[in-house]
């Protein structure tokens, strides 16, 4: 039988991948990298890019391609059989790595070829994937004694391990989570389509009346639209209490002891490598240079939204004792209350716009504005190859020409993580055979279709959408030929987000939204009475979502730089501290939102969750640009093509941006965006 992974030429056969496939193919794989390395230091006298770098690059494009199909899959099709099979594959790799991090004769060969004559005469991506494999082997503990050397691939392979099950785990409470409804009463308020799809899961459940999950787009409508404040309370409490010690699962998938010895051993190895805690090795690769310059920044701006968001928590709480005589707001009656305010004040409602916003449609608009932007023409593609009947292909094309594919999955399931991102399939990068066409994955947590009625999105779900596909676009139209700097390889952590959040400003051009939006029913599109109301609603509260990012990012932070040291006391009580300082908002004391923190507990963000907003800031000022310009303005779109998206990660990131905007950044196009006015303290 042949292994479908060990077939690295064209695009994964995801229709004949097995669980059983993983081990022996990536087992397989890795032997022959090491074999192959071996043999290359053991005959290499002078180092160039054509010995060293290039046959890497080869060997480890071959890896990537036959993992990145397993790391898919474990994501949107999730088996016992997968995950077992993935988190064994993860544990082989997690050893490659760190071995190959460790290998002095590599390092050295790096070195001299960084030393040598011919590293002038490189290109400039080529130059850069070596400085940055140079600093990532000394991230890697390259110049560590042996012993500990030994203990911090001990704590690599440990670490995957836990942030792997601590990912299942917010994965099996969500999923295992289910209500049901059998008396109609309590259903006031819902959306017939969610209480259609409620219906249906009760069918399949062979259950009565109505069952309800705790997958986000079903938890956030029955937080902001359920009359039955007794069921929002149900639900915020399975919610943030997934896998924890608290709540309706108290206990089960509890991932208080992973999360404490995740974060063990992240100080353990930060301290092998000489930094002082976690957040100063986190930002040894990202643009910020210290913790405490990205704590200042994180405080200036919640001290500039505090103000403001005091004032619309106070005006919400003033408005509900008016309307609804009642006195105090629990945390699960503001997103209910906020929603009908936010109605009587501009007379529109998310569940109003979910009818103008049918997946087709926003798809279609989002195709045509990165047309009218980058030149390029997203379409359709035959594809037999697929996981899912839900998951579709595109192809994008420049005069013609096929230059960049892309994999989408939009609909919330069984089996399937929450959120949305992006992932690599597979890089663009010049091979002997000629150029490898970049390949992404583009997934989201929509409500699937009902009957003969569409995904109907409501317009955050729409932002979403161009936020992932802004991720795509900077992984997708790379012109840079080298692997380790193409698409978001290389690319600064804190500065990644910018092309997502840039293309999501567009969502709020009046012109866009016309060819974003379609009624399912009518097909009329918005007119510009709902336009002006519904960019009027824009910044509806944008204070109060501020200060809770603001309180995310400067929580991750200090956890990184305080745990462990001698004034720390526990995670609850530090996150307790720094909700008083920054939130207006103090949710319950059961509440255990740190335990399904995936982004930095899972996904990459740990110390640097304050990327959001750093990345917010670019990505605003060069939104200004357009603004400034005109919204499909050929020469600004072709010089954000040509400054950002194209060159990878073979550019400094700041560099990048000045190249774009012609000067550092300003934090005043985001403010302005959020509707937030300096107030100033006389």
């Amino acid at each position: 039988m042949t292994n479908p992974l060990l077939h690295t030429q064209g695009l994964p056969a995801f229709a004949q991948i097995q669980a059983e496939h993983i081990n022996p193919a990536i087992d397989s794989i890795i032997r022959d990298n090491t074999q192959q390395l071996a043999d290359l230091l053991g005959h290499l006298t002078q180092p160039s890019w054509q010995n060293l770098a290039a046959p890497l690059e080869d060997a480890e494009d071959r890896l990537d391609k036959a993992f990145a199909p397993v790391s898919h899959l474990n994501s949107v099709v999730n088996t016992p059989q997968l995950r077992d099979a993935y988190n064994s594959a993860l544990q082989s790799l997690t050893a490659y790595h760190t071995a190959l991090g460790q290998n002095n004769a590599l390092y050295q060969a790096y070195q001299t070829l960084a030393d040598s004559s011919e590293f002038a005469h490189l290109s400039q991506a080529q130059q850069q994937a070596i400085n940055l494999a140079l600093r990532d082997f000394r991230l890697s503990g390259v110049n560590l004694a042996a012993e500990q050397k030994a203990r911090f691939a001990e704590i690599k392979a440990r670490l995957s391990q836990l942030t792997s099950l601590f990912a299942n785990q917010v994965l099996d409470a969500t999923q295992n989570f289910f209500h049901t409804i059998t008396n109609e009463a309590e259903l006031k308020g819902l959306p017939a389509l969610l209480i259609q799809q409620a219906k249906q899961l009760a069918e399949q459940k062979n259950s009565p009346g109505w069952v309800f999950s705790l997958d986000i787009p079903v938890y956030l409508q029955i937080m902001t639209q359920a009359e039955n404040a007794a069921l929002r309370e149900l639900f915020y409490t399975a919610y943030m209490t997934r896998a924890s010690d608290q709540g309706p699962q108290a206990g089960q998938w509890n991932n208080q002891p992973v999360m404490e010895e995740i974060l063990q051993l992240r100080l353990e190895m930060a301290r092998l490598l000489g930094f002082k805690h976690y957040a100063e090795y986190s930002l040894a690769s990202k643009m910020a240079s210290t913790p405490q310059q990205v704590l200042d920044f994180l405080h200036q701006l919640a001290e500039q939204s505090r103000p403001m968001a005091e004032q619309e928590l106070a005006e919400l709480t003033q408005w509900v004792q008016e309307i609804y005589g009642k006195t105090h707001l629990a945390v699960w009656d503001i997103p209910y209350y906020s929603e009908r305010l936010k109605e009587a004040r501009y007379s529109i409602s998310q569940e109003f716009l979910r009818a103008y916003f049918p997946l087709p449609k926003v798809l279609s608009g989002l195709f045509s504005t990165i047309e009218r932007l980058f030149n390029v023409a997203v379409r359709a593609q035959e594809c037999d190859e697929l996981w899912h009947s839900d998951a579709r292909m595109y192809g994008l094309y420049r005069k013609g020409e096929l230059i960049a594919q892309c994999y989408v999955d939009l609909y919330a399931r069984e089996g399937k993580k929450g959120g949305a991102w992006m992932g690599q399939c597979q890089v663009r990068r010049a091979t002997n055979s000629g150029l490898q066409l970049p390949v992404a994955f583009l997934v989201c947590n929509f409500s699937a279709p009902v009957g003969q009625t569409p995904s109907l999105l409501t317009h955050q779900e729409v932002t979403t959408l161009f936020h992932e596909f802004g991720h795509g676009l900077h992984h997708m139209l790379s012109q840079i030929d080298v692997a380790a700097v193409s698409g978001i390889n290389g690319v600064a952590w804190d500065a990644v987000e910018l092309p997502s959040q840039f293309l999501e400003n567009f969502c709020w051009q009046k012109s866009v939204l016309k060819e974003l939006s379609s009624h399912y029913e009518t097909g009329e599109p918005l007119n510009d009475e709902w336009l002006d109301k519904m960019l009027a609603a824009k910044n509806f509260q944008s204070a109060l979502q501020m200060l809770r990012q603001l309180e995310f990012a400067i929580f991750d932070m200090r956890l990184h730089m305080e745990y462990g040291s001698a004034g720390f006391t526990s995670v609850q009580a530090l996150l307790d501290a720094v909700r008083q300082h920054t939130a207006v908002i103090i949710p319950p004391a059961f509440n255990r939102f740190q335990l399904s923190f995936t982004h930095i507990f899972a996904g990459g963000y740990a110390a640097g969750y304050y990327s959001y907003k750093w990345a917010e800031v670019l990505s605003s000022d060069a939104f200004a640009a357009f603004e400034e310009n005109g919204l499909f303005d050929a020469a600004t779109g072709a010089k954000f093509l040509h400054c950002i998206l194209e060159r990878g990660g073979a550019v400094d990131a700041m560099q990048c941006f000045t190249d774009f905007r012609g000067r550092e950044p300003s934090v005043e196009a985001l403010l302005r965006h959020s509707g937030i006015h300096h107030v100033t303290n006389h």
